[in-house]
C-alpha cells in the first residue's frame, strides 16, 4: 500500500511519446511543476494534455509547450500565454475550448465511470453547432473544426430546452500537486490550489501526485481527504525548495490609503 516514489523522474519513468495527461492547477496555483519538468527532462513529446489553461509563458505546463511537446490541448481558455496562442494560430497546436464548468465535469464523469452527460452549457452556440477551430492552417485558414453535438430537449424544470451531450474524458495519466497527502495516497488540497487537482486526480488511469508534506497513514482524517488514495497511485514528497518554488503571476504595487 505504499506509494511513494524516490522521484519525479521515477514515477514519470513509463509516460510515453503521446500519452494523455489530465493534470491540475488553474493559472499558478496548485501546478504540479515538479512532475511536469521531470516529464521535460524525460524528452517524450507529442502529449495531449488535459487542463484548465496550458500554463503561463516559461512556467508550469508553459514549459512543455515551449519546448514543442505537447501535440494537443483540451482547456476553457488560452489565457495569458502568448506562446500558447502564437502556437494554436500558427497551426502548431490543436485546442479543443470546452466550457470551464463542462471541463470539471467531463474530468469527473471520466473518474466514476460516467461515458456521458446532458449540459444546457453552450447548447444552441458554437459549442453544439460546432465549427469552432481545432487546428489553424500555417496561412491562417481553419484546417480542422469542431464537429457539431448531439442536442436533446429535456422539460426537468419546469420549461423544455435543449441539452448538449458531452462525452466523458479519460487520459492515461492524471498529475496532480497536494498539500498533504500519505503513503495510501489519500491527498488533502490547499484552499484554491484544490480548483482542478481532484478531477484531474479522478481522470487519470495512472495518478501521479506531488505533496508538500508527507504523513503516515491515519494522520488525516476522512473528512480532511479530498481525493481518495484509490484514485492515487504514485506519490511524490517534495523537498521544502520544491514546495517554495511559487511564482506570482501578477504583482501590482501601488500606495496604501491611510488607516489601511
Amino acid at each position: 500500500m505504499d506509494k511513494t516514489y524516490v522521484s519525479a523522474a521515477e514515477a514519470v519513468a513509463d509516460i510515453a511519446e503521446g500519452a494523455s495527461l489530465a493534470v491540475g492547477g488553474f493559472g499558478l496555483s496548485g501546478v504540479p511543476i515538479v512532475t511536469i519538468r521531470a516529464l521535460l527532462a524525460r524528452g517524450v513529446g507529442g502529449l495531449e494534455v488535459v487542463s484548465n489553461n496550458c500554463g503561463v509563458d516559461g512556467w508550469g505546463l508553459g514549459e512543455l509547450l515551449s519546448a514543442g511537446r505537447i501535440r494537443r490541448v483540451i482547456a476553457s481558455y488560452i489565457g495569458e500565454n502568448k506562446e500558447f496562442a502564437r502556437q494554436y494560430l500558427g497551426g502548431e497546436v490543436e485546442v479543443e475550448l470546452t466550457p470551464q464548468g463542462t471541463l470539471a465535469e467531463r474530468l469527473r464523469a471520466g473518474g466514476v465511470g460516467i461515458p456521458a452527460f446532458f449540459t444546457a452549457t453552450g447548447a444552441g452556440t458554437a459549442v453544439s453547432d460546432g465549427g469552432m477551430p481545432i487546428r489553424y492552417a500555417p496561412d491562417g485558414s481553419v484546417a480542422e473544426a469542431s464537429a457539431p453535438k448531439e442536442l436533446r430537449p429535456f422539460d426537468v424544470f419546469g420549461s423544455a430546452r435543449e441539452y448538449v451531450l458531452e462525452t466523458a474524458i479519460r487520459t492515461d495519466f492524471g498529475l496532480v500537486r497536494a498539500a498533504v497527502g500519505d503513503r495510501h495516497g489519500n491527498l488533502r488540497f490547499e484552499k484554491s490550489t484544490r480548483n482542478f487537482n481532484p478531477l484531474a486526480g479522478m481522470a487519470g488511469r495512472i495518478t501521479i501526485a506531488e505533496v508538500d508534506e508527507l504523513v503516515e497513514p491515519g494522520v488525516l482524517g476522512p473528512d480532511d481527504v479530498h481525493l481518495p488514495g484509490i484514485y492515487v497511485d504514485r506519490v511524490i514528497a517534495l523537498t521544502p525548495e520544491q514546495s517554495a518554488d511559487l511564482p506570482i503571476e501578477k504583482t501590482t504595487v501601488r500606495p496604501r490609503p491611510e488607516g489601511d
